[in-house]
């Protein structure tokens, strides 16, 4: 069997990466989706300040706010709800971005924005390591607008959901915590073998 015959499971295999290339598409059409939600809560939000009681009743139901009495104008609770989901769904989509952007660069091919001006600083140095670490730390970002939503409206909630979601919360910020020692770890343990092998070459004769 030629090398060539032998080469050719391994770029076959190779090759298969590009089976991700549908799962970045259907990610860039859920931040589509993520765009629009985003410009129809602040359609609501826009004409419920002007008095529009059909959109102050969509926003109200869209956060799950609840009161004694009817809701017909905006109040500062409301707004700062309303407010911090918008935050929450832009925070979603830079979580969307990192993961496609720095996914399809990481994993499938190189996207080569070296010279382009709107290169994203963290993009340049990005592995799968970086990757997972930028991702902890967007989820807990995510999970602290989640929890202080909750916070807000805690009338709504009963001392259960208050208490699981602030266990949630901490759990996601040990793990981050917990991925960006490791990969301390592994770095500083890839450095001293770099180092080592530098060594290694330096100590071997030359031949003469």
């Amino acid at each position: 069997m030629t090398d060539k015959h032998m080469r050719a499971l391994p770029n076959f295999i190779f090759a298969s990466r590009w089976l991700q290339m549908p799962l970045y598409i259907g990610l860039i059409l859920a931040q589509g989706v993520y765009v629009w939600h985003f410009f129809v809560e602040l359609y609501h939000l826009i004409m419920a300040a002007f008095g529009s009681q059909p959109d102050v009743a969509a926003l109200v139901t869209s956060i799950g706010y609840k009161s004694d009495a009817p809701i017909t104008s905006l109040n500062e609770t409301v707004i700062m709800l309303v407010v911090l989901a918008l935050i929450d769904v832009v925070m979603i989509s830079n979580l969307l971005i990192m993961v496609i952007v720095g996914g399809y660069e990481t994993f499938v091919s190189r996207m080569n924005l070296q010279d382009h001006p709107d290169q994203p600083e963290w993009l340049s140095h990005v592995n799968a390591s970086v990757l997972k670490v930028k991702l902890a730390t967007a989820i807990i970002g995510i999970s602290s607008i989640h929890l202080l939503k909750t916070f807000i409206n805690a009338a709504n909630y009963t001392e259960q959901v208050l208490m699981w979601q602030t266990i949630i919360h901490v759990v996601f910020l040990w793990s981050a915590m917990a991925i960006a020692y490791t990969d301390k770890l592994m770095s500083h343990s890839d450095h001293i073998t770099r180092k080592l092998d530098g060594r290694a070459k330096d100590d071997v004769p030359e031949a003469h």
